[in-house]
């Protein structure tokens, strides 16, 4: 199966979207004649991987290469530096470049930035004294389809940058690659904004609109109904909590990158032990599609009934010579599914070698008790508990985080206690995090009641799962916690925000709530929201709600948002823009590792 997803049942034409980025490159390595070695960033390549297949570029006489320290190794009289605009990486190009000339090698040299050139690079270029040595460029990749119903911009710093470094260019990222998908789609008449950095980004997509105006004369009615940004700061407590569904789970364990997971061969049921493999994980797998989104027993469930289903029928084939030919074409099409089948057996069967873990139970249950905000000594135990065991960091700090937020902060004593248990555990080399988390007011002391009772309440956050295998809300995903920036979403293609202003207070941020002129936009044009809108504005037709999450998404809200688009009466589809897809771990990763390159 191919790792790049199909995108024909998507709610807009994603495939338009990702045959243009596809042209922007060629047309990049068409311009530069001759042999050529192109030169990637390594977290690049992988995302270049979802939008064509690496031997189409060598169809253009071009060798590829991943950026790193070393030296380039290439005999081509060309070199193509195509590299995200990270400080980092202007000191490897300039290095290859000068360690080229050590050695007396004449090349043409191009560098072109993703998505757009920024002047901190290229002063470093300057410094470097190869600036004047290259030609320079850019490639807009913006958005990059993940999936039918998921666009990422993949930035994996954008919540660290914002939060904790004052760095707001991913805000303009998202302005401008959703300013990118009107000039496809139209512009997007209404706007609703929570948060510092959405409410941003919706202003300097306004901006955007009068400098640049999408011209509607040939576009007709908005495709886009709605575009909805939340930052993830207004709800970090989703994910703090552990995802629960077979594709949060497959993340939380194995991390899923670029659209698969790497696995040991020997999970996948292969004799090779050592071995990795790439197991692709999108909608072009109709049994994926079908069961990510569900619990990781009802998973179990579903794919024992399928393989006995298809041992019964293989049984009955066998025992009987009275099958007609129509039938028999009916098996052997039922026996194509048969690999889709054996993979997601393997991949739950190791899931639930971790989820079955008394460890795992526990952890779930006291991430209920914290969000329940109930017995804060049993929580407080708990975590002190898990920092004495030496528990990986990341599950340490996403636990005091949820704890943290939910009871506004801890009291001084219980503070600075669990601080200091963590630097005799973890090392005095993670002070500078500790400063990091409270500076971004993800563990700090307590100075006031919290409101977390008083909003979960309000948002109907905790919810009684009666039928876990039927469930009828979206508080099925965590076991009966409904992520808080879903039920925003909920209330904002039901009625506005208006409903719930005072609630919106409470939480982190500004909000907005615009309505915009369907041509071109002027101030004057900018007014509030109406308050409440039809999901069908005309016979047949389910609106469009683009759903942007500044500083990332969990698996677990993208399918909190699939149910609640399935449900009867909805009118919406939803499609998700993230800066990242992540999980608590990845979320709190890049502050982890920035705190400790702080300390060097």
């Amino acid at each position: 199966m191919a790792q790049i997803p199909n995108l024909d049942n998507a709610a807009l034409n994603l495939t338009a979207l990702r045959e243009q980025s596809q042209k922007e490159l060629l047309s990049i390595i068409k311009s530069i004649r001759g042999k050529k070695c192109l030169v990637i960033d390594p977290k690049l390549a992988g995302t270049l991987s979802l939008i064509l297949q690496t031997s189409v570029l060598k169809e253009y006489g071009t060798e590829l290469r991943i950026l790193s320290a070393d030296p380039l190794q290439t005999e081509c009289p060309k070199v193509v530096y195509l590299v995200r605009s990270q400080l980092n990486f202007m000191k490897f190009v300039a290095n290859q470049i000068k360690n080229d000339e050590s050695k007396g090698f004449q090349r043409e040299y191009h560098l072109y930035f993703v998505p757009r050139r920024i002047v901190a690079c290229e002063k470093i270029l300057e410094e470097e004294k190869v600036h004047q040595k290259l030609t320079i460029g850019e490639y807009p990749l913006y958005l990059v389809p993940l999936d039918e119903d998921v666009l990422s911009l993949e930035l994996d710093y954008s919540l660290q940058e914002c939060l904790i470094e004052g760095d707001t260019s991913s805000v303009w990222h998202v302005a401008k690659a959703i300013h990118k998908l009107e000039f496809a789609f139209g512009v997007i008449p209404n706007i609703r904004a929570k948060g510092v950095a959405s409410t941003k980004a919706a202003e300097l997509l306004n901006h955007m609109q009068l400098e640049d105006p999408v011209s509607m004369d040939n576009m007709g009615i908005p495709e886009i109904d709605t575009v909805i940004l939340l930052d993830r700061e207004v709800d970090m407590v989703t994910p703090m909590c552990s995802q629960l569904t077979y594709e949060g789970l497959l993340d939380e364990m194995l991390e899923i990158h670029n659209g698969s997971v790497e696995v040991d061969a020997s999970i996948m049921g292969a004799q090779q032990d050592g071995k990795k493999v790439k197991v692709p994980l999108n909608s072009s797998d109709k049994l994926y599609k079908e069961i990510r989104d569900l619990n990781l027993h009802v998973v179990v469930q579903v794919v024992r009934q399928k393989a006995t289903s298809i041992q019964q029928d293989y049984a009955e084939v066998k025992s009987t010579n009275t099958q007609s030919v129509s039938e028999l074409k009916d098996f052997v099409k039922r026996l194509h599914s048969l690999p889709e089948i054996a993979r997601h057996v393997n991949l739950a069967q190791h899931l639930q070698s971790f989820a079955a873990k008394p460890a795992f139970h526990a952890r779930v249950e006291i991430e209920q008790i914290i969000l329940e905000a109930q017995t804060y000594e049993t929580c407080y135990e708990y975590i002190e508990e898990i920092i004495q065991k030496q528990e990986p960091i990341e599950t340490v700090l996403r636990l005091l985080v949820l704890f943290s937020l939910t009871n506004a902060g801890l009291p001084k004593k219980n503070f600075d206690y669990l601080r200091r248990e963590i630097l005799h555990s973890y090392g005095f080399e993670h002070m500078p995090l500790l400063y990091n988390l409270e500076k971004a007011g993800l563990v700090k002391r307590q100075e006031s009641r919290t409101n977390w009772p008083v909003i979960s309440r309000a948002l109907q956050l905790i919810v009684d799962i009666k039928d876990p295998e039927n469930p009828d809300d979206i508080a099925y995903i965590f076991a009966g916690y409904a992520p808080l920036s879903i039920r925003l979403v909920q209330h904002a293609v039901r009625s506005g925000w208006r409903s719930i202003e005072e609630l919106l207070k409470l939480l982190p941020g500004p909000h907005m709530d615009l309505k915009r002129g369907v041509s071109t936009i002027s101030s004057s044009e900018l007014l509030p929201g109406s308050g409440s809108q039809q999901s069908t504005d005309r016979v047949g037709h389910r609106s469009l709600v683009l759903v942007v999450f500044i500083g990332g998404v969990t698996s677990a809200e993208i399918a909190a948002l699939r149910f609640l688009s399935a449900q009867e009466g909805m009118g919406y589809d939803f499609l998700v823009a993230t800066t990242k897809v992540i999980t608590g771990n990845t979320l709190l990763r890049p502050i982890i590792a920035s705190s400790k390159e702080g300390m060097i």
